[in-house]
Formats: structure tokens, sequence, C-alpha cells
């Protein structure tokens, strides 16, 4: 159901940016502790290990038995207001535009609005105009997500009115660039192996084993996140590097700091003192993550789908004797 259908028509692309707003709801609240050690374990300069000397994260458990020592159980949902505005506006807007560019590929191309390269395409662009709309919420919640104790930012309002006047309208657009970048290609694997992932199991999974729909959609789901991340993680390392300039002073209780001076120059920093590694710090929880949120987002967002369908359906004959 994810992506237009024309023997299906069910869902319009109001009904799809409803069911993109509501699994991007219930995803990010499961997925925010994930996130929180994510980001930690990205902006940390010293080696994941415990024998690097001032190295404060090493590992997962590690570094949530300590985010929970030294902050509470609250931590782990850091930023988790601008995180949800985050996810109900970003998953609307994607799957908005998904359902209408794929819908688009159908009726003024001779490509087949189901093939997997169009599903890469038409996913890379819709994720790319959601990341437009959304990129100042997502430079708060790393904020919010990167500040130690004592907070710099005590709320959203207060953060957003202290990041106009210290460091004027462009840090809300930070990381753009890198982010652009990735998450089109991020979104277009996703949008595509499941897609060609969905098409496998339909061919290898007899009849009487299909009941089992939201199994697959969140297995699928799962596979395609981990895939994708893999192949997009540097470039999710360094937007959130480059997020964070001009708030170093709350990161000195992390470790050290660095100042990027744009894309390049960080990409240079991360590669002379990290090295090749460095580009990969933060991959397990990332990975860990990205299996859970984009298997979660595809299933809920296709359960919703279905929900919206069967409510039309049940609607239909109403109408009809009334």
């Amino acid at each position: 159901m994810v992506g237009y259908d024309p023997e299906a028509k069910c869902v319009s692309t109001v009904e799809a940016a409803a069911a993109g707003s509501a699994s991007g709801f219930v995803t990010r609240v499961l997925i925010s502790p994930l996130d929180v050690i994510k980001i930690r374990f990205q902006l940390q300069i010293e080696r994941l290990s415990f024998k690097t000397p001032g190295a404060k994260y090493h590992g997962i458990l590690q570094a949530a038995r300590r985010i929970f020592q030294e902050e509470g159980m609250l931590a782990f949902w850091k930023g988790h207001v601008p995180a949800q505005l985050l996810s109900v506006g970003y998953g609307a807007v994607q799957f908005m535009a998904f359902e209408s560019l794929t819908k688009l590929v159908h009726n003024v191309t001779s490509y087949n609005a189901r093939n997997s390269f169009v599903h890469f395409i038409c996913g890379g662009l819709s994720a790319c105009t959601a990341t437009v709309a959304v990129q100042p919420v997502d430079t708060l919640r790393t904020r919010f997500a990167a500040q130690g104790e004592p907070k710099i930012y005590q709320s959203l309002h207060h953060a957003v009115v202290t990041m106009y006047q210290t460091e004027g309208p462009r840090a809300f657009y930070r990381g753009l660039t890198p982010t652009i970048i990735a998450v089109f290609p991020y979104a277009g694997f996703q949008f595509s192996f499941y897609n060609i992932l969905q098409q496998f199991s339909e061919r290898m999974i007899p009849d009487e084993g299909k009941e089992g729909g939201n199994v697959k959609n969140l297995v699928c789901g799962s596979c395609a996140g981990i895939i994708s991340k893999t192949l997009t993680y540097p470039f999710d390392l360094i937007k959130k590097r480059l997020q964070v300039g001009g708030f170093e002073h709350a990161r000195a209780a992390f470790g050290q700091v660095r100042i990027y001076r744009g894309l390049l120059d960080c990409i240079r920093q991360i590669m002379r003192e990290e090295g090749p590694g460095g580009f990969f710090k933060g991959l397990s929880p990332s990975l860990l993550k990205a299996a859970v949120s984009t298997g979660l987002i595809f299933f809920t967002y296709e359960l919703f789908c279905s929900l919206l369908c069967a409510l039309k359906n049940a609607d239909s004959p109403k109408r009809k004797g009334g």
C-alpha cells in the first residue's frame, strides 16, 4: 500500500499525510532513547572505547546506564517535543509527497508506479521535501538531545529565541547540505528496498502463509532500514557535528569539542583526528534504531492506511443506503 497503486485507489494524499503523521508519532515515542544515545556517540570526539582516556561513552549499555545515573530516565526523551514535531511533520510531508509523486509518474510517464527504481527516486524527492520543511525542528531536537547539565535551553521557546538572537536565522538550517545529500539516497533506499523485499516475500511466501501481512511489513521495513542506514551513515554523522556548531560551551561536559567551518572542513578534521572509523561512530545504536524505526514506520503506516480504508468501505454502504 506504500506508493500509488492504480488498482487499489483506496488512500488519498490527505489520508496518506494523516497516516504518515500517526506512524511518525508512534515511532518517535518508542525509539527516542536509541536516538539520544546515537546522537551522544556521534558528537563524541574521543574513540568509542573503554581503553580511550577521557571517553565518556564506549558502548550502548554503558551509555544508557551513565545517562540514567547522571541525568535520570527523562534524559532519554530530551528534546521529545521538537522531536515529535519533527516526526509528525516529516511523516505527513514525506508520505503525502511520495503518494503524489508515484501517482504523477503513473499518470504522465510510461514507468510502472510500483517499480523499485521509481520508488527510489520518488522516495528520495519526498524525503528532501520533508527535510526542508522540518530542518529547523531537527536542529532544535539535536540541540536538546546534545546538551548536558546544567541545561543551556530551558524550553522550546527559550531555545528558539536564544538561537535566533545569538546565532541568527541561519542557525536553524545548519547541516542542511549534508542532510539533503544524505537523505535522498537514504530515503530512496528505504522505499526501494522495502518495495523489493515486499515483492520478494510475495513470491516466496505461499498463499496460506500470507495472513501475517503486518509482521511481513515490520520485517521488510526493518531490513530496508538497516541496509539504507549502513550505506548513508557518514552523512548523518557530519550533519550532527555541524548542527551543534556555536553550541560548543554546552558540549564541554561530554569531552573534547571541535569547531568546523563547513562541510569539507568537518570531513577533513574527522579524517585527520579520528580516521575513517570516525565517520561510523554510533553506528551500532543507529542500526538498531534504523531497524526499529523504519520497521515501525512502514508497519504503522500500512496499518493506519488499512484502518482508513476499512472505515471508508464501512461508510460506503451506509451512504448508498441513505
